[in-house]
């Protein structure tokens, strides 16, 4: 019987603006990727889970093989475990999106990248550790996207929220320039089946969850899916969360299933309300005119709205953005988040970025989101910035706050939901006056 072997997975924590990896109490979004990776390793192996966030990195480890992901600003940390790893004579074999998106400096920190999607490559990647015939680099791609039940048993002992997350599908058909998402699966998107889907959705009740998180970047895109999706959720009697276009907004049939189905929560990525920002960034599909009666019209049905939005765009200028926070209280959005347009390598905005000589700061391990790494049209890069968190000021003070989740008539309608969103925005506003950039974790 051949050795049992061990494998540390490691979601690494970002820094805060002091070089330190943020730490909570409890992390209320757990990721996906490491509890599947986890499911897909061979019962030959053992493993382990570390959520940074929440528990230290167990350096002292008698892992055998150590696997790191990758997300976002998250990448700095993640390269500096890496390279701890090695040094204390481990394998370490990195994957997720900032991975992919720059194999080449990633290469510098591990033995082994994981390209893309992990599903086709991942035991062929363990078979040829155990041979000690290691790869620098496995590329995987899909052709249909089937899953195992993720090993949610190796988070739900740790201090996370009340809800796990469950995949419908992966990629996204827009093309939104500055998107990862886009410029790794360039339009390809994949979709799970409805009773795989339900599988792992009756598998999380059965733990004791009655909440959960639906991952896909783009749902609406088959609204018959959708449909059918939801009209199966209901069987259930659970609450859940997901994302998807603002659009949803206009189909009235849709969004009342989706209510009945138990959703309660949907984020969207409405990047800006500058309809010249949107176009700059392939995003012309989108009309920031339509933004509050589609918010509105999702509302109605009992549906609250988180939103994503980035500054910096070539439409933006100082008054577009001092106007984004007039917008964000108006329409009452009751958990905003915003970033810096940021070139990440590897996106085709840094190439457009790169060959306009528009980058000003060359250290993309500084990358992070919150300060401007490029020139924009309309302004200077420290204007840009100076601006971002005089928006997250102006949206997150005390008056705004309070407008946006108790003082307005949902408070009657839904108040234990009104009071979860005033804490969230407290949280969110200390860490703001700490320039932490509120992110989903």
């Amino acid at each position: 019987m051949a050795k049992k072997l061990k494998l540390l997975l490691i979601q690494p924590s970002p820094y805060d603006g002091a070089g330190r990896p943020i730490k909570k109490k409890k992390l209320f979004f757990v990721g996906l990727a490491l509890p599947l990776l986890a499911a897909l390793t061979p019962a030959d192996w053992e493993v382990e889970i570390c959520l940074e966030i929440i528990e230290d990195v167990p350096f002292g480890t008698d892992a055998d093989l150590i696997g790191i992901s990758s997300m976002g600003h998250g990448i700095i940390r993640s390269f500096d475990i890496a390279r701890r790893f090695r040094g204390l004579g481990k394998t370490v074999v990195m994957g997720g999106y900032m991975a992919s998106l720059m194999p080449g400096e990633t290469r510098k920190h591990c033995d082994s990248i994981v390209i893309g999607d992990a599903e086709n490559v991942w035991i062929s990647m363990l078979d040829d550790f155990r041979a000690g015939n290691l790869q620098q680099i496995y590329r995987g791609e899909l052709e249909v996207l089937e899953t195992p039940l993720p090993r949610y048993d190796l988070v739900t002992s740790k201090n996370i929220g009340d809800f796990l997350p469950i995949q419908a599908g992966r990629g996204c058909p827009h093309t939104c320039s500055f998107c990862s998402i886009h410029c790794l699966y360039r339009r390809r998107y994949y979709r799970r089946d409805i009773v795989d889907v339900m599988r792992d959705i009756s598998h999380v009740k059965s733990l004791g969850f009655s909440k959960f998180l639906l991952l896909d970047d783009n749902i609406y895109s088959d609204p018959s899916y959708m449909m059918d999706l939801c009209l199966e959720i209901k069987k259930l009697g659970m609450t859940w969360m997901s994302q998807c276009s603002i659009t949803i907004g206009r189909n009235r049939e849709l969004l009342k299933v989706l209510a009945e189905s138990g959703c309660i929560t949907l984020s969207f990525g409405l990047e800006s309300i500058s309809r010249d920002s949107l176009v700059a960034m392939g995003k012309e599909w989108a009309d920031p005119a339509e933004y509050p009666a589609l918010i509105e019209a999702i509302r109605d049905v009992g549906i609250d709205v988180s939103t994503e939005m980035v500054i910096g765009a070539d439409g933006d200028t100082l008054d577009s953005i001092r106007q984004t926070a007039e917008f964000i209280n108006d329409t009452g959005i009751v958990l905003p988040r915003f970033y810096i347009l940021t070139p990440i390598p590897g996106t085709d905005f840094f190439a457009e970025m790169e060959a306009a000589g528009r980058i000003c700061n060359d250290d993309i391990y500084s990358y992070n989101g919150t300060e401007a790494v490029h020139v924009p049209a309309n302004m200077t890069p420290a204007e840009l910035t100076a601006a971002y968190w005089a928006l997250y000021n102006d949206v997150f003070s005390p008056g705004n706050i309070l407008k946006r989740t108790i003082l307005n008539r949902r408070l009657f309608k839904r108040p234990g939901r009104s009071i979860f969103y005033l804490f969230a925005n407290m949280f969110y506003r200390s860490q703001i006056r700490r320039r932490i950039a509120p992110n989903i974790y």
